[in-house]
């Protein structure tokens, strides 16, 4: 029997993306952002709320990169969430980590994240109800090392963290379990 949990966020797992962009004088913010997506083939969809930092920073230079955080770089990235760049003007700085200028978007890639989409603004969404940033995204970078021979992403190298809203807490992709487009192809045949 299922039991009433009230009204908790209770999407599981959620990704724990790096979202950087430069403001008007092209210095390096990057935030944390667990509420995002993929929202088609090559879109992705950002919920930041207006005034924030990075939106500020991302209506000012229509670019931005998403990078996915992982385990090697787990406290940098959960700082980069709990530190507001509108309170804290060093934010990237005390990090110690580095930025190179993309060469598809205006918009910042940072070194130590393996993984980083690179962005163009298409949106910014503002209801009553949501606040949101869509990109298209215009080009992939990914470290040698998280790759296969095919030049694939291999999750198991990437160790991406994963953000669980249950128990706040980060995870790393675990072990394959079935192939998608695949595991449920027999009920098809019913």
């Amino acid at each position: 029997m299922k039991k009433d949990l009230g009204i908790i966020p209770a999407v599981y797992p959620m990704p724990v993306l790096m979202v950087a962009a430069y403001d008007k004088n092209d210095k390096v913010n990057v935030m944390n952002v667990a509420w995002g997506q993929i929202c088609d083939e090559d879109k992705i969809i950002l919920f930041i709320g207006e005034g924030k930092r990075t939106w500020l920073n991302i209506q000012e230079s229509k670019a931005f990169t998403v990078a996915l955080a992982d385990r090697a770089h787990m406290d940098v990235a959960d700082f980069f969430g709990i530190a507001s760049g509108n309170k804290i003007d060093d934010k990237f700085e005390r990090t110690g980590y580095h930025a190179v200028a993309s060469d598809k978007v205006h918009a910042p890639i940072i070194e130590e994240f393996p993984l980083v989409m690179e962005c163009e603004l298409l949106e910014f969404l503002h209801s009553d109800h949501v606040d949101g940033i869509v990109g298209r995204i215009v080009n992939v970078k990914a470290e040698e090392s998280v790759l296969s021979e095919g030049n694939k992403v291999e999750p198991e190298k990437l160790n991406a963290i994963l953000f669980d809203q249950f128990r706040n807490g980060y995870y790393v992709v675990g072990e394959k379990v079935g192939k998608a487009w695949n595991a449920g192809a027999g009920l098809m045949k019913k």
